[in-house]
């Protein structure tokens, strides 16, 4: 990917590019890239590496063994596999580094590189001197505590390394990651499958040792992934599985409810989902059918009360109010007829003046 985003150019239109083909692209730039004007020990040197470097290509398409030291974000053991490196003048990087300012940890880790601190543990946990033993279980917890492969020292130590602009390999986990530098931010190459389609989706900013940095399109512009089907389902596909994991739970609170032996084997989750929001709206609604019935219930006996105690204490309106409809209209006639004459009365006391 350096090589491409630098050097290599494929044909145009090119999509796809078979393990094979990539490795012949590599090895023809590895021969052009030979320098002209060098001493005769120089060039002896550079095609022995080149030799080198050629009989293990094939293990980039599987992996290339790398041992970090715990000492520097440049440091590695020296292995055949540094070669590519340094042949194809590309950087490579880590930042697994032990903080300098923890006195005991920077001794019980050393000089050591990954390989030989493995080593370290299991014979101080053999020995008998106790100081070995504790020296052996804090490098051990120091490997437990960063099992991410990456540190806060090592990830100021990276950024202060890494040049404005400078395309290199960041190894972390076992994995090789193209990494740059912009504006003062470390940013990775995003390259999962998951974004193969996300086209704005280029680089991922590298500011904590946690991995979950910012998306940013070609040009470091902020741009989150828009394709919820091949990244994450998305914020509304989160909501409709919690969802669905609420109404999981709440069937078996309910003591699963549903005979799940009718449910067809292989059934969608989609169609899953419907039934059971099915159940979920046929217990709503005998919920509150349940409900209306307890308010008429409570309005039926709320009636029978009040009348029971109008019938105790007005008997005579009772009579009245039981008779029936026409005669509660005459009733109402004559309460309206009372009424007036009282209202005409009371008209003339508004109208009327007192003379003293």
């Amino acid at each position: 990917n350096i090589l491409l985003l630098s050097q290599i150019k494929l044909p145009p239109m090119m999509e796809i590019i078979t393990a094979e083909q990539l490795m012949e692209y590599l090895g023809d730039y590895i021969l052009d890239a030979k320098p002209k004007e060098i001493s005769e020990i120089q060039r002896l040197n550079y095609e022995q590496n080149m030799s080198d470097a050629m009989a293990i290509l094939h293990k980039l398409q599987t992996g290339l063994d790398v041992n970090v030291k715990f000492t520097g974000v440049r440091v590695f053991e020296y292995t055949p596999e540094c070669i590519v490196f340094d042949l194809l003048d590309i950087p490579l990087y880590h930042g697994w580094l032990v903080d300098p300012q923890v006195a005991d940890i920077v001794k019980a880790v050393g000089n050591c590189s990954y390989n030989q601190l493995v080593e370290k543990i299991i014979s101080c946990k053999q020995s008998d001197n106790s100081e070995l033993v504790s020296e052996g279980f804090v490098a051990e917890q120091f490997l437990n505590n960063t099992a991410t492969q990456l540190t806060y020292h090592g990830l100021c130590e990276l950024t202060s390394a890494v040049q404005e602009g400078e395309l290199c390999v960041f190894f972390r986990n076992n994995h090789f990651s193209t990494m740059t530098k912009y504006k003062g931010q470390l940013y990775l190459l995003v390259t999962d499958q998951g974004f193969l389609t996300e086209e704005k989706v280029v680089w991922e900013s590298l500011h904590n040792v946690d991995g979950d940095g910012n998306f940013c399109d070609s040009e470091f512009h902020l741009r989150p992934p828009s394709d919820p089907e091949t990244v994450y389902r998305g914020q509304q596909d989160q909501i409709d599985q919690d969802y669905l994991m609420a109404l999981s739970l709440q069937q078996e609170q309910q003591n699963q409810e549903i005979n799940w032996e009718q449910i067809p084997e292989g059934i969608s989750d989609l169609e899953l989902a419907k039934k059971l929001q099915e159940e979920e709206d046929r217990r709503a609604s005998q919920y509150y059918q349940e409900q209306e019935q307890a308010a008429a219930q409570v309005q039926a006996v709320s009636a029978m009360v009040l009348g029971f105690i109008s019938h105790v204490i007005f008997p005579t309106q009772q009579v009245q109010g039981a008779a029936s409809p026409a005669s509660a209209r005459q009733s109402g006639s004559n309460e309206r007829k009372r009424k007036e004459p009282r209202e005409k009365e009371r008209e003339k006391e508004k109208n009327s003046c007192v003379l003293l």
